[in-house]
């Protein structure tokens, strides 16, 4: 694997983000109502330029956004990445109608974006899609059955949603549709979860979706998911990592400043070994999810093992970091509104989403497996 450093102008650029979100994008963070879409902060985002260089940067830049944001606003670290990805499909497989439709409002933060793709039935298992697209005359589909745990739902402004079309066909069978939040037979509500961003899950009760709503191809749509997803893994790391660091920068205060037994607690040999694992662990995912993005960047072969492997490794290591960080902290670390507090129930989802730490062990296994068979 290719050694990595970042360049002084990619530096600075991550310090000015850490900075925005700290002054700008955290104060929004706070006034936002648990639970739902903050309109507002969705808009700075794109007032500041962040969400129009989702689309003309590459997997590197992502990470870099993702990460430095996590540090100081983990708000608006995922607001950012969730028009990112329900967006994407549309950016990469969409006609040049759907683009000029949704994308100019996507960019500027007024329209809202969601990824549909998981069901109560079919989350890892994506090939396992239940939501039917029933014939309903020539390029013409009705979609029922239902999604659930999507971020942003039910307030997203458009979806881009898996649905199957050739029963029994496993990945082969799924297509995407880019759906209106105004179609007749739609329906949705909030889910109350452990962090309270805006999940909530959907109903599709025959609703109507046409040839001009497809992105990409029929029964291809497998393809623009995972596309999607193999984008985003190594960013769901680089989110993990700014976690962690925010975590160890945290602890490395406390630690220096914290009385304890004659001395300060960063005099324990025990505690300073345990800051400098937090350290190591964080170090050698960031450089993980650095290589996995440029790797994505070069077109690499190899893309869907080193995301799986960037996913796995920092979403893991954030769990590690910020746990350690919170018993370092003592009972301080768990009274609401305290910063690791907030990570803490903040860190646990990414290793659940965009494919559970068991499922990109899979990934691993299948991909080294297969280039060994290749030889």
């Amino acid at each position: 694997m290719t050694a990595f450093s970042l360049e002084p102008a990619q530096l600075a650029w991550c310090a000015e983000l850490r900075a925005l979100a700290a002054e700008r994008l955290r104060p929004l963070a706070e006034k936002g109502e648990a639970g739902r879409v903050n309109r507002a902060l969705v808009a700075e985002l794109g007032r500041l330029g962040l969400v129009g260089r989702l689309f003309g940067a590459g997997a590197l830049d992502l990470c870099l956004m993702r990460e430095s944001l996590a540090q100081a606003c983990t708000e608006a670290e995922t607001a950012l990445a969730l028009q990112g990805l329900g967006a994407h499909p549309v950016h990469a497989h969409g006609t040049a109608t759907q683009r000029a439709r949704w994308l100019p409002g996507v960019t500027d933060g007024t329209a809202v974006a969601a990824f549909a793709l998981t069901e109560p039935g079919a989350g890892s298992d994506a090939a396992a899609l239940a939501l039917t697209a029933h014939p309903d005359g020539p390029g013409r589909w009705r979609l029922s059955g239902e999604k659930c745990w999507i971020s942003n739902a039910p307030e997203a402004d458009f979806y881009t949603v898996f649905a199957r079309t050739t029963p029994g066909a496993g990945a082969r069978g799924v297509t995407a549709f880019l759906l209106p939040a105004d179609r007749p037979g739609l329906t949705g509500h909030g889910l109350d979860m452990l962090s309270p961003h805006p999940i909530g899950a959907l109903g599709l009760d025959g609703v109507p979706v046409t040839a001009d709503d497809v992105l990409g191809e029929v029964d291809r749509g497998f393809r623009v998911a995972m596309g999607t997803l193999n984008l985003f893994r190594p960013s769901v790391g680089a989110f993990a990592v700014g976690m962690a660091q925010a975590a160890l920068d945290a602890t490395l205060d406390h630690t220096a400043r914290r009385d304890a037994f004659g001395g300060k607690l960063r005099d324990l040999q025990a505690v300073s070994h345990q800051v400098a694992e937090m350290a190591l662990r964080t170090e050698a995912a960031r450089l993980m999810v650095y290589a996995a993005a440029t790797a994505y960047d070069a077109g690499d072969p190899d893309v869907p093992r080193r995301s799986a492997m960037a996913k796995l490794l920092a979403t893991e290591t954030a769990q590690y970091v910020v746990d350690t960080a919170v018993q370092l902290h003592g009972a301080r670390a768990l009274r609401r509104g305290h910063l690791l507090e907030h990570l803490y129930r903040e860190v646990r989802a990414p290793r659940v989403y965009e494919g559970a730490s068991e499922v990109q062990r899979g990934i691993i296994a299948k991909e080294l497996y297969a280039r060994q068979e290749a030889r």
